[in-house]
C-alpha cells in the first residue's frame, strides 16, 4: 500500500452493525470513519434504531450522500424534507426519518459513522 493512499472496500468493513431494517458497514482510514448505512424498505428511525439508541428523537448529526432510495426526515421542529439518490445531506441532531417507496435507501456517512446505531 502506498504510504500517501489507504483503501479499503465496504465488502470487507471493519465493523457491521444490524439493527431491525438497518446494516452499518463502518470502514476505518487514516483517523476518519465512513460507514456505509442501508435502510430496508419499511425502515423508520422511530421504530428500528430509537431502540437502540434510547433517545425520543435522533440526535446524531449526520454528513453525508445518498446514493439510492428516498428518505424523508422530519424535525423535532417541524421541519422536513425529502432526500433523493445523489444528494450529499447536513441532517442535525434532534429528529425522525423513514425510508420512502419499495427501495431501500442506501447512504455514505461520514460524521456519525463510529457513533450511530450503537448499543
Amino acid at each position: 500500500m502506498m504510504a500517501n493512499l489507504e483503501r479499503k472496500s465496504f465488502d470487507q468493513p471493519d465493523e457491521s452493525r444490524t439493527p431491525e431494517k438497518t446494516k452499518v458497514d463502518v470502514i476505518r482510514l487514516g483517523g476518519t470513519s465512513v460507514a456505509r448505512i442501508t435502510f430496508q424498505p419499511g425502515w423508520r428511525w422511530d421504530e428500528c434504531i430509537k431502540p437502540v439508541a434510547g433517545t425520543d428523537s435522533c440526535e446524531a448529526r449526520h454528513v453525508g450522500a445518498l446514493i439510492s432510495g428516498q428518505l424523508h426526515v422530519v424535525h423535532d421542529d417541524g421541519s422536513e424534507a425529502d432526500l433523493g439518490p445523489g444528494e450529499a445531506y447536513v441532517i442535525e441532531p434532534g429528529h425522525n426519518a423513514w425510508v420512502v417507496g419499495d427501495q431501500e435507501a442506501v447512504g455514505l456517512e461520514f460524521e456519525s459513522a463510529e457513533s450511530y446505531a450503537r448499543d
